[in-house]
Order: C-alpha cells, then sequence, then structure tokens
C-alpha cells in the first residue's frame, strides 16, 4: 500500500449553493467604496434580472473516449505527433463550442495513458497493451487542457480488464495475469472480482497514482460496475461471497456494498490528497422505478440498484461524490424512461446536498440512423437543456461522445450551442476556499485586431485563471452587470487577452476577475474604458455567434465566391424560416446595409432580404442568380441602438432555386 493511505480522513463537507450566494455578496461589497453604497448594491444584486440562455456557471463537458478508439486515438499506432495533432483538435472544438471541461477515458481496460507503476500501457494507444508509446499521454494532455483552461477531468473505468475473456491475451506482466484469482470472465469479457478487499486497494492505488502525479481537476468513473446482466449466466462470484460476505442477508447486499466501499474510499483518499480535485460518477440513468421501491422514478428500464449493484441515490445522500451525472440518455417523453420525469427525480435526490447535479446527454442517438423517431428531430437536445432550466440542481451537462458532437448531425449540436452557449461560463463552485483578492488591469489599448488586455495579480494569493468582462460604454460600476454571462468574454489562464470582438468604433469597459482552484471569483479589477475610433462598422458572417438559422438551413462551401468558410441555403417555402444576422449597433442612427453572397445560376432570383429597422421591417428583394462575391447595397436604414437581430433571409418567395445566406456588412453614415 502507499503512503497516502495513512491517516485517512473525511473531507469537509462541501457548501457549493451557499458559496456562490456569498460570493456575489461579496462582489457587490468589494466594487463600493462607502457602507451605504455597499448596502445598495447588495440589494440590487438581489433583484438583479439574469437572462436563463447565458448562465454565469455551468460545467459543459463532452466524454472523450479512448476504449476500442471510439474517439481518440481515432485508431491505434498513430504516431505521437499525429495523436497529440488529433487530441488538440478535440479541444479546439470543445473550446469552440463554449464548453470548459473533458472528461477524457485514461483508464479503458485495466491499463493506463500513463507510466504507471501498476498496470501497462494500455493497447488502445500502440495496439499491443505495455508498449510505451513514446511519451507521457497524460501529461499532454493536461498540459493542452489547462492551456485552453479547460478542466481536465480523469475518466476510470474501476473493474473491466478486457472485452474479451481470454487473460493470454493481456500483457504478461498484468496484475489480472499475475493475479487470476482477482478476475473471473463473464459475458465474454474479463473482470476485476469487485468482493476481494485486495483487488479494491489496488484499484484505488491505481487511480491515486494518476491523482498525485498529475494536475486533475476531477476524477470521473462511468456506469461499470459489476457487469451488466447477461442472459442465462451467473456472475461467478460464490466463493468470494462465501469468503467476504460474513453479516450479509444475502449476496446482492454485499455486492453493493462492495462497490459503496469503493465509491466512498475513493472519495476520501482524493480529498485527502488533493482537496480541490472533484469526484463524479456517471452512472446509469435509473437508480430503481417506483414500482419496485417508492423512493424510485417513474419509470419502468433496468434498475441500476439491482442488475449492477450501484446504489447511486446513496452516494448522492451520503456525500460521497462531489458530482452526479446520471446518463440519462432517452427523449423527453418516452414512455420507459422519460428524460424530464428522470431529471426532476435526480434533482429531487441531491435537492439539501453538497452534490452537483451534471446530466449525461445522448448526443449519439442525435440524428443517428436507426434511433427513435424523436432523436431525428433537431430540437431533441437543445429541448433538453430548456427543460433543465426549471430545475436549478442541474449545474451542467456531459455530452457522449466527442465525435457525436462534431458530427453535429442534423445540426443538433449547433442548434444547441446557438441556443445555450452563445456565452462562456464560470465551472460551477465547489468546496470550500476564501475567494482570491481582486487582479488589476495594466494595460488596455486598442490593436490592430481589437483590443489587447493584460493585467496582474498583486495578492499574495495565486488564482488558476482569470475571466474577462466588457460593459458597452462607460457606465457605472454595476454589480448586476456580472450577475450573469452576457458580458463575459473569456476565461483563461494566463495575464493577457486580445478582444478580437471589439468594434473599432465601441467604446467599452473592460473589468478582470480571478479564480481559485474551487472556482470562487473575486471582486472585479477597477474597470478599464477603451473609447472607439473611426466610422462604426461591423461584418457578421454565418459562421460567426451572431448568426441563427433553423434546421431547414444546409451549410456548403462549393462555391469560391463564398464569404469566410462557408455559406448557408434553404429551398424556398411559403413560410419565412428567417435566418438572422445579429449586430450590436452603438447608437441610433443612418445605418447603409450590404450583403454578400455567392451568385449561381440555380440560386433564387428574388431573395427576400428583411431589415428591421426602427419603424419596422424592411424588405429589399435580390436577385441571387448575379452579382456574387462582393458586397451588394440593400440601402440606407434607420437603425436603432441595441445588441439585436438587424438583417434576415427569408425564404418566402415564390421563384425557385436556393436562397443564400452568407454575411452582412452594417456601416454607420
Amino acid at each position: 500500500m502507499t503512503t497516502y493511505r495513512a491517516g485517512r480522513k473525511w473531507r469537509p463537507a462541501t457548501i457549493g449553493r451557499i458559496a456562490a450566494a456569498v460570493l456575489l455578496l461579496v462582489l457587490a461589497g468589494a466594487v463600493v467604496p462607502t457602507p451605504a453604497a455597499g448596502a445598495r448594491a447588495v440589494e440590487g444584486l438581489a433583484a438583479c434580472s439574469t437572462d436563463p440562455a447565458t448562465p454565469k456557471r455551468r460545467l459543459r463537458a463532452m466524454w472523450v473516449a479512448s476504449v476500442a478508439n471510439i474517439d481518440w486515438p481515432s485508431k491505434t499506432g498513430l504516431s505521437v505527433s499525429a495523436q497529440q495533432a488529433e487530441f488538440r483538435s478535440w479541444l479546439d472544438l470543445a473550446a469552440q463550442k463554449n464548453m470548459n471541461a473533458v472528461v477524457v477515458q485514461i483508464r479503458p481496460t485495466a491499463d493506463s495513458f500513463w507510466p504507471s507503476p501498476y498496470e501497462p500501457w494500455s493497447q488502445w494507444l500502440t495496439g499491443t497493451q505495455g508498449v510505451n508509446p513514446g511519451y507521457d499521454p497524460l501529461a499532454f494532455m493536461v498540459s493542452e487542457a489547462h492551456a485552453r483552461n479547460l478542466e481536465f477531468h480523469a475518466w476510470f473505468n474501476p473493474y473491466r480488464i478486457a472485452n474479451h475473456d481470454d487473460p493470454t491475451r493481456l500483457a504478461a506482466t498484468h496484475p489480472a495475469r499475475q493475479n487470476p484469482g482477482w478476475r473471473f470472465a463473464y459475458g465474454g469479457k474479463l473482470y476485476y472480482n469487485p468482493g476481494i478487499p485486495a483487488v479494491r486497494d489496488f484499484i484505488e492505488d491505481a487511480v491515486m497514482d494518476a491523482v498525485t502525479r498529475y494536475d486533475l481537476d476531477g476524477v470521473h468513473l462511468d456506469d461499470y460496475f459489476y457487469p451488466y446482466p447477461v442472459s442465462g449466466q451467473t456472475i461467478p462470484d460464490a466463493s468470494t461471497y462465501a469468503q467476504h460476505g460474513a453479516g450479509f442477508g444475502s449476496i446482492h447486499d454485499w455486492r453493493r456494498n462492495n462497490v459503496n466501499l469503493l465509491v466512498k474510499e475513493l472519495d476520501q483518499l482524493i480529498h485527502t490528497a488533493k482537496s480541490w480535485v472533484s469526484f463524479g460518477v456517471s452512472p446509469f440513468g435509473i437508480w430503481r422505478n417506483s414500482t419496485t421501491d417508492p423512493l424510485g422514478s417513474r419509470t419502468s428500464g433496468m434498475q441500476s440498484y439491482d442488475a449492477i449493484y450501484a446504489d447511486t441515490r446513496l452516494w448522492a445522500k451520503q456525500g460521497w461524490v462531489d458530482y452526479i451525472a446520471p446518463q440519462i440518455y432517452w427523449h423527453i417523453g418516452y414512455s420507459v424512461a422519460d428524460y424530464e420525469v428522470l431529471t426532476a427525480w435526480w434533482s429531487a435526490v441531491v435537492k439539501d446536498t453538497d452534490v452537483q447535479l451534471l446530466i449525461g446527454q445522448a448526443a449519439y442517438r442525435a440524428g443517428a440512423s436507426g434511433e427513435d423517431p424523436a432523436w431525428q428531430r433537431p430540437g431533441e437536445l437543445t429541448d433538453h437543456l430548456y427543460s433543465n432550466r426549471q430545475h436549478p440542481e442541474i449545474t451542467g451537462d456531459i455530452f457522449f461522445s466527442a465525435k457525436d458532437v462534431r458530427a453535429n448531425r442534423i445540426s443538433g449540436v449547433s442548434r444547441l450551442v446557438a441556443d445555450h452557449y452563445s456565452r462562456p461560463a464560470l465551472i460551477p463552485v465547489h468546496g470550500t476556499s476564501a475567494a482570491p483578492s481582486s487582479p488589476s488591469i495594466t494595460s488596455a489599448t486598442r490593436v490592430s485586431n481589437g483590443v489587447s488586455l493584460s493585467w496582474q495579480h498583486g495578492g499574495s494569493d495565486s488564482p488558476t485563471s482569470y475571466a474577462i468582462y466588457r460593459v458597452d460604454g462607460t457606465p457605472a460600476m454595476d454589480p448586476c452587470s456580472f450577475a450573469d454571462a452576457r458580458n463575459l468574454l473569456e476565461t483563461t489562464r494566463g495575464t493577457s487577452f486580445t478582444d478580437t470582438t471589439a468594434a473599432a468604433t465601441g467604446t467599452y469597459t473592460y473589468y478582470v476577475t480571478a479564480l481559485e482552484r474551487l472556482q470562487r471569483e473575486s471582486a472585479p479589477s477597477t474597470g478599464q474604458v477603451v473609447t472607439g475610433t473611426g466610422p462604426f462598422s461591423v461584418v457578421v458572417d454565418n459562421g460567426d455567434a451572431g448568426f441563427t438559422a433553423g434546421s431547414a438551413w444546409g451549410t456548403s462551401s462549393f462555391s469560391s465566391q463564398r464569404n469566410g468558410a462557408d455559406y448557408r441555403f434553404a429551398d424556398p417555402v411559403a413560410a419565412s424560416d428567417l435566418a438572422w444576422f445579429r449586430a450590436d449597433i452603438p447608437s441610433a442612427g443612418s445605418y447603409r446595409v450590404e450583403v454578400w453572397y455567392p451568385a449561381n445560376s440555380g440560386y433564387n432570383s428574388s431573395t427576400p432580404f428583411v431589415v428591421a429597422t426602427g419603424g419596422g421591417n424592411q424588405i429589399v428583394n435580390v436577385d441571387q442568380r448575379i452579382n456574387g462575391g462582393q458586397w451588394r447595397g440593400l440601402g440606407t436604414f434607420a437603425l436603432p441602438a441595441g445588441s439585436r437581430n438587424v438583417v434576415g433571409v427569408s425564404r418566402w418567395t415564390s421563384t425557385g432555386g436556393y436562397v443564400i445566406a452568407d454575411a452582412v456588412r452594417i456601416t454607420k453614415l
């Protein structure tokens, strides 16, 4: 046994919701100079109006699965540079979608993605178990994730040894081969026997080796505990029960206790070694059905309590996990296991505990061939997150898996991102700690591509990351500006940032806050004002965050006349179904509006462009068969100030051919 086992102790109970409220009070109190003003700020903060579409804190993550090369590496035997390039692309995808964490499988089949003294190198790296890949993947992955300020949660499968039942195919040094009494075969696979105390100690040691040696943000267990049932087969652990099951009324209670001990002891070990590391489990979505147990959910599916001996409700009630992320991989209205029934049930389970609730989302089902018709609806995933807003206990989502996030079938993921991930979000607060002191902005200057900011942190504490906020104009500091993410630009582990979204004519006030390992946030820095220069002009491309369109709008890069990487197209119909270009208009006045589109003889001869003016919508019809690949003026319009949809492209036209939405340019006169 390793030395960290000595003196195990329970970690302090977390106070996430209380701490979040305290943070807001500190934020308000720290930014006003007098008690009277401070009181007003606190009162104002309580009345802050927040937008549920731009929450301040959510954990947003995707699973990156390594077993069977599901996500990464895409195949075995890739060169070091190819493996690393692939992984960077997954992180870039997560950052592009405004996610803030990745959950990466580093112990898929009782082997490892780091030089573990306990288990051999994973076969999913080189194709042969035990062969060194030529670098330390875990050190690389953690470093690259943190460079993008993504939390890295290390995903461990506790008991699975192999997806086959032939121990001779394991590396000669594999502990399961050297200790045949530790394993059993079931359903064509090999598993460690959870009922053997030495096995539990060994698994904990293997996990803790990664925890103590690497800068992990989280430890994550999946849903595989005892094997999922196989018809006609019995788990071969009767002799183990006879040896270790004294005091239990049944083998089933004993099996559940074996898993309980693993979860409880890992919780203790992790937080004794590193109090800031989150410990979470992503179980099967159903604990028990209410027809079996009155405490269960109104469902009729497999019960993890009985089938795989995972008493997940107990873990949450006892606080043995920091977060629980049930895999609710069913659609809204599914009779066996309704998504909304289960999110409500799990919300009730964690209510009044310190355990955070994340939802495991089935990105792999959206638009996939052979799935239920409900999963062919482009809005199914986004509707899940709309439903989540009814439950304040839900603090985020994890999507399975990375390749399905990238595939974006039926535009299900892009629609979800547009509806819910339009702004960055901070990680939810966990654990107990003090907020760091405020940073100070040392430089805020206009540069060719935006506004360059630098800051420093003069306190004795050491923040992990920083959040950058931008408020339009030069208003007095208002705590409500920080109550949600509407003004949050970015988070970073560096001390500089360039705001490339800043309009040349815009006047802005910037603030920076500091965050520590448990995600408590400092009061904001003193605001720094950057004034605008030159005439206001903004270009909004269909690939920008300011563009939105329904599922009927396809994406193409066919024409070389396009603006940017691609453009959007749709068939004409007797319905508007507008694709909108949103812009932040700095002040009311006259603006020239221009559009860019690729031209083609097969495109529409009378595409309706809708300009939302101060006096109502005005429509300009454009022949998109000609004059493409350049800016074409729609006219001069009186536009009100504010961030809103300014130019739309309608599908409601009586002429044939695709209507095209590519880019718009708006310039103040």
